[in-house]
């Protein structure tokens, strides 16, 4: 029960500039120094990033934990699609047994691929392999599907040794928090960084969040209309139907408040069960909870289907989200991406 409420405790330090993350400070300094340092040595050619043959998107964060990194994928993997592109994509796959490229299906194992890739294979209709190595992941899915003619990676916006040509950095309403760096702050990198493209995942973009990240954000928004039966995939109520049950939500995603911010959003009034993120589920977290209905992320439905207690709980409703974003960034980046296969 420590680790949790550390992490808790850190959380809260990373939004204020407060007497912990003060003392944090000096060990933040060295980890910049340290990162600078390896990104130069990329710079320089001393480390050496691969360049695929196709067209290489960056989705990431430098905002430790969940900013909303697949909703954004699976947009992003449509929008292309919609363009005429023919889209793959490729992440390192959190919590996947393999450390060799491995091709995900919506009928994959999330012990052995990750929650969020094998989300992603069911939802944005498109090749999806994992591998710690991504350029080498990348090699295979090209390999496996050369009608591939760009390639989304999820998260690894640190992965210098894959060469990107566009690189999105997206944020939430959390902004930078305090503005520091691991661990004395919430950033893996300075929110100086340079990029392509921000986004920023939030019901609102005041101007003094969008002067945080910096650039010229676009807004993303996660919207929710319906439930579906965990049990029966593909029926589906209204949310607003659900209103007068007893309602639990439970998220393990990166930031839970998001998801259940966005029930409310919907008028629904709901019992709060944060979970910690890529959540397993095999300490029975929904045995001793009292609902009618127990609404849960698309992320953690993948897990939970794979369990015998769980896969049948008439209690289980999926809440699928989808995001919603200007269609000018989309069009800027299929220009970018022909610019560069014709280059």
């Amino acid at each position: 029960m420590a680790l949790p409420s550390i992490e808790s405790t850190l959380t809260r330090a990373w939004l204020r500039r407060g007497p912990l993350a003060l003392a944090l400070l000096p060990l933040a300094l060295v980890f910049r120094l340290l990162a600078a340092v390896r990104a130069l040595l990329y710079r320089l050619g001393l480390k050496q990033s691969e360049r695929l043959p196709v067209p290489v998107i960056v989705v990431g964060n430098i905002f430790i934990g969940g900013t909303g990194k697949t909703p954004l994928t699976i947009w992003l993997a449509e929008a292309l699609r919609a363009a005429g592109l023919r889209p793959g994509v490729i992440s390192r796959g959190h919590g996947g047994a393999e450390s060799s490229p491995r091709e995900v299906t919506p009928r994959s194992d999330p012990r052995e691929v990750g929650d969020e890739p094998l989300l992603i294979a069911a939802r944005a209709g498109c090749p999806v392999v994992v591998g710690r190595k991504r350029a080498e992941a990348g090699r295979a899915l090209l390999a496996a599907h050369p009608e591939v003619d760009v390639l989304i990676t999820d998260d690894g916006l640190q992965h210098y040794a894959l060469a990107r040509d566009i690189e999105i950095v997206l944020f939430d309403g959390r902004g930078v928090g305090n503005g520091w760096l691991l661990p004395a702050g919430p950033l893996r990198e300075p929110p100086s960084r340079r990029r392509d493209f921000t986004v920023i995942n939030a019901p609102a973009i005041a101007p003094a969040l969008a002067a945080a990240v910096g650039g010229q954000p676009f807004q993303m928004q996660l919207a929710g209309e319906f439930a579906e039966p965990l049990a029966r995939p593909g029926e589906r109520l209204p949310l607003a139907q659900l209103a007068g049950k007893r309602i639990v939500a439970a998220a393990g995603i990166g930031n839970p408040g998001r998801f259940f911010a966005m029930l409310r959003g919907a008028g629904l009034t709901v019992g709060e069960l944060p979970l910690p993120d890529h959540h397993d589920f095999l300490d029975r977290p929904f045995d001793t909870v009292d609902a009618d209905v127990i609404l849960i992320t698309e992320k953690d439905a993948v897990k939970c289907r794979q369990l015998d207690n769980l896969k049948d709980d008439p209690r289980l409703w999926v809440v699928p989200v989808t995001a919603r974003i200007d269609p000018a960034l989309a069009e800027q980046i299929v220009e970018k991406c022909r610019g560069r296969s014709t280059a």
